[in-house]
């Protein structure tokens, strides 16, 4: 009856992560107006469930971190309480997040339980651990996004305003040229000589006239756009390698992760973010900053680049600090942010923390009266 209880908290911690963090990936998609909310969603969708298989080949150090090792006590590890406490916990503190519309971090609700548990099971915190595994990497990725989107985001000005005006902007490769040459009858002929590619820019009607010469013919912005989709994908395939084994690890009662088990909490996160990501939604893509194409691409590109590098190195940063701060960097350097929303979405974070401890905290304390 345990393990029943167990799998439905887990499920239901996985559909609220669904439904707080699939869209952030894909949010500067639908911000700029790239593409619907539908169409954002399932691309989302379908980038967070090969996510979600491919960590169970990269990222298992997140799965051995958040089961709790080195935080709660050995004796701990794997038993329904920690686990049960722990799931519940931090599933209402996304649940009262999602019915807020606030995006806030699954890392952070994971971290202040765990913390919670172990104040109450030792009295005192692995210093070195908590320091060096989780508070630096998720105080130092949101600054860290914010001046690389901010960055990025001007190169994107200047790339969008140089070289993108018109969507009929392209890029022809010139790869021959001919030569009139007097043969020996006296008669003039043409002959093509090698020469080195020369690049050249401008209209795609331009390019067709030069016919054979220009072999490749690329319209600069649809390419952008479809870099932009890609990045967004990259998020959403991060997200997941790096949320999906954080929620797996609270299945490992056997100190293992099985396929079963991983299948079980992705498909609980794609229903939640197909079903209640739109309020979270609306608050990334439209009210933290104004961004055009360039700039979301921007933001997209620092987002999978910081979360990618992170999951590689089994660090716990948080998709939506990254996200946000993505977004708020392009935002910054635009200046179109909206501080009263930055100011909602801060408060959110600094509140998720120690409402998830005390939860965690209580529950834990409830769950021995009751098992005793």
């Amino acid at each position: 009856m345990l393990i029943i209880i167990l799998y439905i908290i887990i499920c239901c911690l996985a559909y609220n992560n669904g439904a707080n963090d699939n869209f952030k990936g894909v949010a500067t998609l639908y911000g700029s107006g790239l593409a619907s909310y539908k169409k954002a969603l399932y691309w989302a969708s379908l980038t967070t469930f090969l996510g979600g298989v491919a960590c169970l080949f990269l990222a298992n150090s997140l799965a051995v971190a958040f089961s709790g090792k080195g935080l709660v006590p050995d004796t701990l590890l794997g038993t329904p309480n920690l686990l049960i406490s722990l799931g519940l916990g931090s599933s209402l503190t996304l649940f009262l997040a999602n019915r807020l519309g606030l995006p806030v971090s699954t890392t952070h609700a994971l971290t202040g339980g765990l913390v919670g548990i172990t104040l109450i099971t030792k009295g005192t915190i692995p210093g070195q651990i908590f320091l060096y595994k989780f508070l630096l990497p998720l105080l130092l990725s949101p600054v860290l996004a914010i001046i690389l989107a901010t960055i990025f985001s001007r190169i994107a000005d200047y790339v969008d305003r140089n070289f993108t005006k018109s969507k009929a902007n392209c890029v022809c490769v010139d790869v021959s040229c001919s030569d009139l040459i007097v043969q020996p009858n006296g008669v003039l002929a043409q002959v093509a000589t090698p020469s080195l590619p020369i690049v050249k820019l401008g209209q795609i009607n331009e390019c067709a006239k030069e016919e054979s010469k220009s072999i490749v013919k690329i319209d600069l912005t649809k390419t952008l756009d479809i870099t932009h989709y890609l990045s967004a994908g990259a998020v959403c395939f991060s997200r997941a390698l790096n949320d999906t084994p954080k929620i797996a690890a609270l299945l490992m009662v056997s100190g293992v992760m099985h396929i079963s088990e991983l299948g079980l909490v992705l498909v609980a996160m794609m229903v939640g973010g197909l079903v209640g990501a739109k309020k979270v939604a609306e608050i990334m893509s439209h009210k933290i900053a104004n961004f055009d194409r360039p700039q979301g691409l921007s933001a997209n590109l620092v987002t999978s680049l910081l979360v990618l590098s992170a999951s590689n190195f089994g660090l716990p940063v948080s998709t939506t600090h990254v996200s946000c701060g993505s977004i708020f960097g392009v935002g910054l350097a635009s200046k179109t942010y909206r501080w009263d929303t930055i100011k909602q979405i801060l408060s959110a974070w600094l509140s998720t923390f120690p409402l998830s401890m005390f939860i965690t905290s209580t529950t834990y304390l409830l769950v021995i009266k009751l098992r005793s």
